[in-house]
């Protein structure tokens, strides 16, 4: 038995496996955008929004299915911009550029928030967290100084060629 109907085009299989539509969009995540003055950032945009003035957050969502407390911190995110007065930017990344940009930031874990200021790197705050705690980390983030990208500048050794060298 076949998977595929004998009317199955090729095409047709490859428009079926495109990211999602707008509409596979979690209604909390677009009301970000909607309603919360966010914007979408995908990678093509990702420097021009990056260099923007000021704070700015980057919310990496993950898949609500695999990661549901994305949700809560879609809903949690304008309550934590109000409390640190208006203080940052807040961007969406979109689902087919969230692996590439989650490598660049060195962020593991989804969701995550990419804490950005000036144009350079200040932190990224993963997970979902008690009210007070992450009141606690944006503040902290927030007062922390820009820093060193992660990753960047750090030279990498093969294991074998560290084992042949010796200092003894």
């Amino acid at each position: 038995m076949s998977l595929e109907s004998p009317s199955s085009s090729p095409a047709e299989f490859v428009s079926s496996t495109r990211p999602p539509s707008a509409s596979d969009i979690p209604a909390v995540i677009q009301q970000l955008v909607d309603r919360h003055g966010a914007e979408w950032i995908d990678e093509a945009c990702l420097a021009d929004w990056q260099a923007g003035p000021g704070d700015r957050v980057l919310f990496l969502s993950g898949d609500a299915v695999r990661f549901p407390e994305c949700l809560d911190v879609a809903v949690v995110l304008p309550e934590l911009r109000r409390s640190a007065r208006c203080r940052f930017e807040i961007g969406v990344v979109r689902r087919e550029s969230e692996d590439a940009i989650a490598r660049r930031f060195a962020s593991q874990r989804w969701p995550a928030l990419v804490f950005l200021r000036d144009g350079g790197y200040v932190g990224v705050l993963p997970g979902m967290h008690d009210w007070d705690v992450y009141l606690d980390e944006v503040q902290s983030l927030l007062a922390r100084p820009v820093g060193r990208m992660p990753g960047i500048g750090i030279p990498l050794v093969a294991a074998a060629a560290a084992s042949q060298t010796s200092c003894h």
